[in-house]
């Protein structure tokens, strides 16, 4: 006697499992219809920008952080046409410089340490506050019709101690905020949105500075703070992972230095940025020189802030098309690729006269600038551990930010003796030149007597 047969279909359907990931904040079912819509059935291949974005902490940090470098960029184009225009010197355009990114070189390391030992979310809101509160002082010293150029100068000096603090914590914190795998996708978004900022801020800047003045875009910048503060206190996340061997006290400010004495890989790619922002950026801070000795275009004009925003375009693309068109392609090979095609576009707009093909042209100089960046970067988080981040990516600021005043203090006198297109062109064949050395595919022979990371480790 048989019955009706029982219905097997539940049990043969395959379950669909989430990767582990960072932990969800429990805000209830709000936040899982949220990831639902994000997620539905679809699967994204591991690594590319759509993947970071499944991530809700994710999501939420970016878009803060987005909005926020907005009102910096903006603040940023503003600050160096406002000391071009009151000197009309290259020289004091570098001093502004040094000050808003010499602290970089000073500090990181102290920023980093911190980083690695402190709950990174309160830094990184105790450090957002500040910045806002420096805007606002920072709008009052240039309301006058000649500022005082020594406090302006100090000012400036004080933000660039906030961000020496906040940029070492912020690129610690971004592997937590999505999986291992999906790394890749959150730099490469991370690199984008820095540099979307780029393409929106200069033209909103250049529109108030013409409408309002500069006061005006600093105090914005100001306010553009809230809105990272409301996302990182809008998340949660675990304290940084401490190793049992891991250095501590003073010791841990230096301790990026021993993993990129016996780590090969991190060793490179540290060098590679620190020489490539030294010699072959400095024209990225005198570009108020650039646009108005070569192309004939005044720095406190919508022309400028558009020409900075083609800048800005050319490195949304690159930093984007890592995580999407060359997510899975070899990044150690993008960035020996995006070298040569850097030094070639540097030249090509170094040697330019005309305001018309310079637009295209700085296009592809950001393009291929960010490509390289946000690839080098993307090959050094990948080979650092949990607890390593902080002091280490400390390094990559002051490699990436740090290095970059010095080389401005040094182009300024040299620009006033010969040319910017001349210091233009040795950027270009220092990029070059360091095409031979980033070679960073990991091999056996390079790694004997080295530590090479675990990958996996927590």
């Amino acid at each position: 006697m048989s019955g009706p047969r029982p219905d097997t279909s539940r049990r043969l359907r395959p379950v669909r499992r989430r990767r582990p990931g960072p932990p969800r904040d429990p805000d209830g079912p709000v936040e899982e219809i949220e990831d639902a819509l994000v997620d539905g059935d679809r699967t994204f291949a591991p690594g590319s920008a759509r993947a970071a974005l499944r991530h809700r902490t994710f999501r939420r940090v970016f878009a803060g952080m987005f909005l926020s470098n907005v009102g910096t960029w903006m603040q940023n184009v503003v600050l160096g046409a406002l000391a071009y225009d009151l000197t009309g010197s290259p020289t004091f355009v570098g001093v502004v410089l040094f000050a808003q990114l010499g602290p970089l070189l000073l500090l990181s390391m102290v920023g980093g340490a911190l980083a690695d030992s402190v709950d990174r979310t309160r830094l990184l809101v105790s450090v957002a506050v500040s910045q806002l509160v420096l805007s606002f002082v920072l709008a009052a010293i240039a309301a006058p019709d000649q500022p005082n150029e020594v406090a302006l100068v100090v000012v400036v000096f004080a933000i660039g101690v906030g961000q020496a603090l906040f940029n070492p914590a912020y690129s610690a914190m971004l592997p937590q905020l999505v999986d291992r795998d999906d790394l890749p996708g959150a730099i490469a978004l991370h690199s984008a949105q820095m540099n979307g900022s780029r393409v929106i801020g200069p033209v909103i800047g250049a529109l108030l500075d013409s409408a309002l003045g500069a006061p005006a875009v600093f105090a914005v910048n100001g306010v553009s703070y809230l809105f990272v503060i409301a996302s990182l206190l809008s998340v949660r996340l675990p304290a940084p992972l401490v190793s049992a061997t891991a250095a501590r006290g003073l010791r841990r400010v230096g301790a990026g230095f021993a993993v990129a004495r016996r780590d090969v890989v991190v060793r490179r790619c540290l060098v590679t940025i620190a020489t490539f922002s030294l010699v072959s950026l400095t024209f990225v801070g005198q570009f108020p020189v650039v646009a108005e000795r070569n192309l004939g275009i005044d720095e406190r004009s919508t022309a400028y802030g558009i020409l900075y925003a083609c800048f800005g375009v050319g490195a949304v693309v690159g930093a984007l098309s890592i995580g999407t068109v060359f997510s899975q392609s070899s990044k150690e090979r993008i960035v020996r690729v995006a070298l040569v095609a850097y030094a070639i576009a540097l030249t090509a707009f170094a040697l330019v006269r005309a305001a018309a093909p310079a637009y295209p042209i700085v296009l592809v100089v950001g393009l291929t600038y960010f490509a390289f960046i946000t690839s080098l970067s993307t090959v050094l988080q990948q080979n650092l551990r949990d607890h390593e981040r902080g002091s280490v990516t400390a390094l990559w600021i002051m490699g990436f930010g740090g290095t970059v005043p010095i080389g401005n203090l040094l182009a300024g006198p040299i620009i006033e003796a010969t040319s910017v297109t001349a210091v233009m062109l040795v950027g270009a064949v220092a990029a070059l030149a360091l095409v031979p050395y980033a070679r960073l595919e990991r091999m056996p022979a390079a790694d004997a007597g080295s530590t090479a990371p675990d990958l996996h480790a927590a």
